[in-house]
C-alpha cells in the first residue's frame, strides 16, 4: 500500500477492504459526476463491482501501469474522492494521465488541487515520468482551474474526444512537464 501525505488529506491506494466505501462513494456521487462523464450501468455502482475494479488496480499496480488512490479526509478517515496515474507508459512516452474525481459535499474546498499536486508529485519524483497529461472538458472550469493552479498548461482541444451521455464532447489536454515541475518548485 502507497501512503502520501499531505495537509489536510491522506491519499493511499485502494485495497479489497475499500469496495464497500468505493461503492458508496460512486453512489452518491452518481449523478454529480455523470456531468462530465458516463452514467454507468446499475451494477456499476455495486461493491461487488467496485471490489473488481479494485483487484484489477492491483494488478495494474503491480506492474507500475496504474496507480489508483483514495482520497481520505486527515482526521476522520473519510474517503472523499479518488485519483489515480493510469495508462502509464515508459520510454519513448514516459508519460501518465492523471484523473481525480471528489465528493459532491467537498468540492470548492481546493481538495482536488491539493490531491492533484501531491500525486504528480509522486509521478515525478518516485515513478520518474517526464509527462503527465490530464483531458478536461470545457465545460468542467471547476477540473480546468484545478490543473491550471497545479501548474498544468493547456495544450490544444480535441475535438469529439468522448462519447457523454448521448453526445461527443470535446476535451482540452493539459499536460505538465517534469521539467516544468521541477523549475516551479513543486
Amino acid at each position: 500500500m502507497i501512503r502520501i501525505e499531505s495537509d489536510r488529506l491522506h491519499l493511499r491506494t485502494f485495497v479489497e477492504t475499500d469496495a464497500k466505501n468505493l461503492a458508496k462513494l460512486m453512489q452518491r456521487n452518481k449523478y454529480f459526476w455523470a456531468t462530465y462523464e458516463p452514467l454507468h450501468d446499475a451494477d456499476f455502482y455495486t461493491e461487488e463491482a467496485q471490489y473488481r475494479k479494485i483487484l484489477e488496480g492491483l494488478h495494474l499496480q503491480r506492474s507500475n501501469r496504474e496507480f489508483s488512490f483514495g482520497i481520505f479526509t486527515k482526521n476522520e478517515e473519510q474517503l472523499i474522492g479518488h485519483i489515480s496515474l493510469y495508462a502509464i507508459k515508459r520510454l519513448p512516452y514516459n508519460s501518465a494521465f492523471i484523473g481525480y474525481s471528489i465528493d459532491e459535499q467537498f468540492t470548492r474546498q481546493g481538495i482536488a488541487t491539493e490531491a492533484v499536486r501531491e500525486v504528480v508529485q509522486f509521478g515525478f519524483n518516485v515513478l520518474n515520468l517526464h509527462r503527465i497529461e490530464a483531458y478536461v472538458s470545457p465545460k468542467n472550469i471547476a477540473s480546468v482551474k484545478v490543473l491550471e493552479k497545479a501548474h498544468f498548461k493547456k495544450e490544444g482541444l480535441l475535438r469529439e474526444l468522448l462519447y457523454i451521455n448521448g453526445s461527443w464532447e470535446d476535451h482540452y489536454i493539459y499536460a505538465l512537464l517534469q521539467d516544468d515541475f521541477f523549475q516551479k518548485g513543486k
